[in-house]
């Protein structure tokens, strides 16, 4: 008998192990199956046309919550990762590192998801997060149906505008698209997602400082609601708050936003002589040197919203400065990118503008030096990292462009000057496109889609803009013809699905069409009068402007359209249509004396 039980317990024993092996490799395998990503690659659609496969592309930000999110459910979905491997190519992207992939699909937000067949059409593009089960369901459709869905519109052709400006019934109809699109019962531009929207805000200043009250009102409102997104304890704006509230924040901290609202905060200072828009403006710098600096003066991307998976923002934020460092740190996006180090260089001088504090300046001119050691090439352009996959882009070397004019204008050092102009003559030899500025260099074996240029209205904007400031600034006729060749392709975009991102070509339409504020220091660089002199002028509360500094040692003007005396002490001209007033020697009497010239001929 007991032989029989020692039989019947070895072979339950058996059965008992294999089962617990087969669990245990069901477990490893569960854990094995991973979806296999690849980084951009044009060889990558060759590969799915040999294997008879499509592509999907996961568009993604290092700061991006609801990518994280979509990375830990949805990509480690078992039916969503049996249906990739088995029918499809994936790629991840990182859109902060592929400027010429995030541009094309920046409408869709982050994260972006775009299915492609072999031959580079689009056949579907989402935008934002989506679960597991809707996403195993678009899967399996594009698969027994891979033609294009709703999402993909034939991209149309592109006809330069015969004219470069707006007429009177455009302008009327975006200032009041703009108008309507204010949230008055909230405050600020757009009703779900709180932020400041740069173009309006900086619009609604000039209109302002032109003297109409209920663009003011718009200005400072949105501008003190948007101060609840600065972080209190760190400093640093938050990307955005939703539930069309401005108290519920989404934590990211990225770039674009900390340089625009460090400049928009610095010039409503200015305006408006609120300490509270100073003090605005000095949280961000704080974060900038604090957080988003490397150690040899460069300046880092982004920050990430949430510390961990089990750490979100919400939990996070609220804490003081040693209970959050107790959690952890949010992560930081270490790269330094040309594009997003010029951003950061145009707001700090905005603040240097503003206060005269030279740390600020010196900050924002070390940023400029790393640029120019670390990511320059030949002819006056900029890669845009370490090690790009493709380029050159048009935000680096534009960006850069607009900083080494901002420097100019801070310093009246002419080596900036040239710089920028350097740029510049890079973009119109590399981005120049039939209709426009393309936004980056096209590769040789792209397909479908990426074989089209591709046209950004907010680069197109910058290109108007500071062409025309170099056209005043230098004199050089060449300019206005690039001036001209961006809005040929802005006054296009005026169409119903557009009409109410169309402040930007607006306001460069105005300044195309303009004199800008012209102030002109005459005086020695060593001259503290001069000195004092010129701090004010960089004072003077607006957007579009000339500010010179003319030291006879340096020799004849960049542009010697207007003729000064020669006096034995610094002063400043205000000069009008090519008339000037007569000198003004008072730092104290040059705005006003500014106001009643420049603005009793508007």
């Amino acid at each position: 008998m007991s032989r029989i039980l020692n039989h019947i317990f070895k072979a339950n024993f058996a059965l008992i192990f294999v089962s617990f092996l087969l669990q245990v490799n069901a477990i490893q395998a569960t854990e094995n199956e991973k979806i296999t990503w690849h980084a951009w690659s044009e060889e990558l659609f060759e590969q799915a046309q040999r294997e008879d496969k499509l592509l999907i592309l996961d568009l993604e930000a290092v700061w991006c919550h609801w990518c994280h999110v979509m990375e830990e459910e949805t990509y480690h979905d078992p039916a969503v990762i049996k249906l990739i491997n088995q029918q499809y190519i994936a790629i991840r992207v990182d859109q902060d590192a592929n400027p010429d992939i995030s541009i094309r699909y920046e409408d869709y937000g982050w994260p972006a998801t775009v299915i492609f067949k072999a031959d580079g059409s689009e056949l579907v593009k989402r935008r934002g997060y989506i679960p597991p089960e809707r996403m195993a369901g678009l899967l399996q459709a594009v698969i027994d149906d891979p033609t294009p869905g709703p999402s993909v519109v034939a991209t149309k052709e592109v006809i330069a505008g015969s004219n470069p400006e707006f007429n009177t019934k455009q302008r009327e109809k975006i200032i009041n698209t703009v108008n309507r699109g204010y949230d008055v019962p909230t405050g600020g531009w757009g009703t779900t997602h709180k932020f400041i929207l740069a173009p309006n805000v900086e619009f609604a200043l000039i209109k302002a400082r032109q003297g109409d009250e209920a663009f003011e009102k718009k200005a400072r409102e949105t501008l003190d609601k948007a101060i609840a997104l600065i972080d209190p304890v760190w400093g640093g704006i938050y990307q955005y708050s939703d539930r069309g509230r401005w108290d519920s924040p989404h934590f990211e901290k990225i770039m674009s936003f900390q340089a625009d609202d460090l400049q928009l905060y610095s010039l409503a200072y200015l305006q408006f002589s609120e300490p509270r828009y100073l003090k605005a403006a000095r949280d961000i710098e704080r974060y900038l040197n604090t957080f988003l600096s490397s150690p040899d003066g460069a300046f880092y991307t982004s920050q990430d919203a949430d510390v961990s998976d089990i750490i979100d923002g919400h939990a996070f934020y609220p804490l003081d400065d040693k209970g959050r460092r107790a959690l952890g740190m949010p992560r930081i996006d270490k790269n330094s990118y040309a594009r997003e180090n010029g951003w950061a260089i145009r707001g700090l001088t905005a603040l240097y503008d503003a206060t005269g504090d030279k740390l600020v300046l010196n900050r924002a001119i070390k940023a400029a030096n790393w640029v120019e050691a670390n990511r320059s090439i030949s002819g006056g352009g900029f890669k845009h990292g370490e090690s790009d996959r493709a380029g050159p882009y048009l935000g680096d070397t534009l960006a850069m462009a607009e900083a080494y004019l901002a420097l100019y204008i801070s310093t009246g050092d002419r080596a900036w000057l040239e710089k920028s102009r350097a740029s510049m003559a890079f973009i119109e030899e590399n981005f120049k496109s039939p209709v426009g500025f393309a936004a980056a260099v096209i590769p040789k074996n792209s397909k479908g889609v990426f074989q089209q240029p591709l046209l950004q209205m907010e680069a197109n904007v910058s290109i108007a803009r500071l062409a025309n400031k170099l056209l005043h600034y230098t004199g050089n006729q060449d300019y206005k013809k690039t001036t001209s060749h961006a809005m040929q392709y802005l006054v296009t975009l005026d169409n119903p699905d557009n009409v109410r991102y169309l402040v930007g070509p607006l306001m460069a339409a105005d300044e195309l069409a303009n004199e800008p504020a012209h102030i002109t220091i005459v005086g020695s660089k060593s001259d503290v009068a001069a000195q004092a002199l010129y701090q004010k002028a960089l004072q003077y509360p607006v957007v579009y402007r000339r500010i010179e500094w003319w030291d006879k040692a340096e020799g004849k003007m960049p542009n010697p359209d207007v003729q000064y005396p020669t006096l034995a002490k610094a002063a400043a001209f205000i000069c009008v249509n090519h008339a000037c007033s007569t000198p003004i020697t008072a730092p104290e009497k040059l705005h006003a004396k500014a106001d009643n010239l420049i603005f009793s001929t508007q």
